[in-house]
């Protein structure tokens, strides 16, 4: 009597030939893909989180321990915070903040407004040149910020608006618009034309099915862009470094303005503090809303 002994990843057949295992073969590769995927995406996590984390662990850190290596938080107060909050030493991140916000929510809504009706023409109604007008659109968001400062500097210097919120809120707007006008009609695009020809068979005219039809159905991308778009104007500083003032400066212009108690001393763990302060609201934002965000990014993506 003789007995036959499979090698890994095979099977021994009824007539006693040892040939490939296929289903073995096939869960080997499926977890060795699994355990690639999820190295891949721990060393992304890894390498994003990092900073944040060494800003995180230094803001609760103590003056006299700034350069301190430990990786874990040692020396631990929260007067950092309260210097990044105060106004004694000119600092002004309270107002700062109100200044982030008023101007991220104006360039939000309306970029959204422009944005979700130009992209509802580009994508649903045909007309001459449609894709050299998108070609365009995309081109100005790839237009170098910088090239426009002198420009933008002198127009808002005749006309009376340097230092104003308004010198902030329209030159955001043509960065931002171009990211709105994009995602919305890559979602418009696949959107299936059955559904507003039923609504205008049941007696509805072009803007009442827009209304009640597409863009009830739009809402994932068009949370999605909003974000994008409010975080897009939030983290925004070179236009804003230039273009504001004392009363106008959004966060990201007066954390790089921040002054220490001391000559020439640079306030290293107040400036963490408040950069912290300013981060974990837009990451508490993204962590509620993460489900949406993924959802509009994707929405579009198959057609159906």
């Amino acid at each position: 009597m003789t007995t036959a002994t499979a090698r890994a990843g095979t099977r021994v057949r009824a007539d006693g030939r040892v040939e490939p295992d296929v289903n073995r073969s096939a869960t080997a590769r499926r977890r060795s893909q699994s355990v690639r995927t999820w190295i891949q995406a721990a060393v992304i996590v890894v390498w994003c989180l990092l900073p944040f984390y060494w800003m995180v662990v230094t803001s609760f850190r103590d003056v006299g321990y700034t350069f301190d290596t430990t990786f874990w938080p040692t020396h631990v107060t929260f007067d950092n915070y309260v210097t990044a909050l105060s106004t004694n030493l000119g600092n002004h991140l309270g107002r700062a903040l109100l200044n982030s916000l008023i101007i991220g929510a104006s360039v939000t809504i309306i970029a959204l407004l422009v944005g979700t009706f130009a992209a509802y023409a580009l994508s649903r109604i045909e007309f001459r040149f449609k894709g050299i007008v998108l070609g365009v659109i995309m081109g100005a968001s790839m237009f170098p910020g910088v090239a426009l400062l002198t420009p933008l500097f002198q127009l808002f210097t005749n006309i009376g608006w340097m230092g104003t919120y308004q010198a902030l809120i329209i030159p955001e707007i043509s960065f931002v618009l171009p990211l709105t006008v994009y995602t919305l009609t890559s979602f418009l695009r696949e959107m299936p034309w059955d559904l507003e020809e039923a609504a205008r068979i049941d007696g509805c005219t072009s803007a009442q099915a827009f209304r009640k039809v597409i863009l009830p159905l739009a809402a994932p991308a068009v949370f999605t862009t909003a974000i994008l778009a409010f975080i897009s104007s939030w983290n925004e500083y070179l236009i804003s470094s230039q273009l504001s003032s004392d009363k106008t400066q959004p966060v990201t212009v007066a954390i790089a303005s921040f002054t220490g108690s001391l000559p020439h001393q640079e306030p290293y763990t107040a400036v963490m503090a408040a950069g912290t302060i300013v981060t974990v609201p837009l990451v508490v934002l993204v962590l509620i809303f993460q489900r949406r965000i993924v959802a509009g990014l994707t929405a579009g993506g198959v057609k159906g």
